[in-house]
């Protein structure tokens, strides 16, 4: 496959490019750089883009702010964070929470999507990205053979909502997106109950995206994009 560059050195994926075979290109020619350009915002290239290991993200090129021109920014990461379940370390300190908190898979999606907006801003979880993950998501939700799956899960304290996040779901595997906390140390315990449930639903490993501080704490090791692209294309 021929890549396609903009002036700018970034790769450019067209709707029509098989997303698969541009990770490969990638790979083979050790691309250096962490996005890609895309244009459009058609579900179907987008959930192409997620079932072929891209982590999907936006961003406004606009100049004047009143007249917003969004492109998409896809992901490969050259250092990817992974927490394989046998590695899950939890402190002493939050272990003692645990049994504070109920967490609920896949519930409440728009609130969650909303108030990791609300909390992050909307830099790179633009509206017309926003707007065409809760699409994939009803789509997903008639045919899930057809569609990668939105998904959501919420940690809950006294029938309040104190952490959550989403992500997306491609066979066995789930890849964190964004997330949020209310209180103190409930987004470390929303992790923690979510690799649980992930362990216990079959998944492969727990994809946490951009390597971050409070992931290695987790247990989660860093990864190569070629070790990243074998593992998720193991888990479909």
């Amino acid at each position: 496959m021929n890549l396609k560059y903009t002036l700018s050195g970034y790769i450019y994926i067209s709707p029509k490019d098989d997303c698969h075979e541009t990770v490969d290109a990638m790979l083979a020619t050790n691309y250096d750089g962490d996005f890609c350009i895309a244009e459009g915002f058609e579900i179907d290239f987008i959930a192409r883009l997620m079932e072929a290991g891209f982590l999907v993200m936006s961003i406004n090129i606009a100049e004047n702010e009143s007249d917003p021109y969004y492109i998409l920014l896809p992901k490969l990461h050259l250092v990817r964070s992974a927490l394989f379940f046998e590695n899950l370390h939890i402190k002493k300190s939050v272990r003692r929470l645990l049994n504070k908190y109920e967490l609920k898979a896949d519930v409440e999606f728009d609130r969650i999507i909303g108030r990791c907006v609300e909390k992050h801003g909307s830099d790179w979880l633009t509206p017309p990205l926003v707007d065409s993950i809760k699409k994939i998501r009803q789509n997903a939700a008639i045919n899930r053979s057809s569609f990668p799956y939105p998904a959501s899960f919420a940690l809950y304290r006294d029938g309040k909502l104190a952490a959550g996040e989403f992500g997306i779901i491609c066979g066995r595997i789930y890849t964190s997106y964004s997330g949020f906390y209310e209180e103190d140390n409930a987004g470390t315990v929303q992790l923690i109950l979510t690799t649980y449930y992930l362990q216990e639903h079959g998944f492969s490993f727990f994809d946490m995206g951009m390597p971050l501080d409070y992931k290695t704490d987790l247990g989660a090791v860093n990864i190569s994009p070629q070790e990243f692209v074998e593992l998720f294309r193991n888990g479909l």
